[in-house]
């Protein structure tokens, strides 16, 4: 069954369901500056837009567009910046 998830009161929204990979979810982000954590290693493909990251351990952004896959290691906190909407998938190890 899908579950959905809101965050950062209401600018991050998501749908949880499972993939073939795995646990993931879809979901878009409006325009702002967020803080995730994680609990498992994570996959996250930009679906449409584009997503500035602060990955731990890097002193540079790094921007991913369209089709452009970024992971996440476990039990670490990572920045991101959003210009636009954006709209990603996420899958979760």
């Amino acid at each position: 069954m899908f579950k959905t998830n809101e965050y950062f009161d209401g600018k991050v929204k998501s749908i949880s369901f499972q993939s073939d990979r795995g646990p993931a979810t879809v979901g878009a982000m409006s325009e702002g500056e967020y803080v995730f954590g994680t609990t498992t290693k994570e996959y996250m493909t930009i679906i449409s837009g584009s997503m500035e990251v602060l990955v731990p351990g890097q002193a540079d952004w790094l921007v991913f567009t369209d089709g452009q896959t970024f992971s996440i290691e476990q039990d670490v906190k990572f920045k991101v910046r959003v210009r636009k909407d954006v709209a990603y998938l996420c899958i979760y190890e």
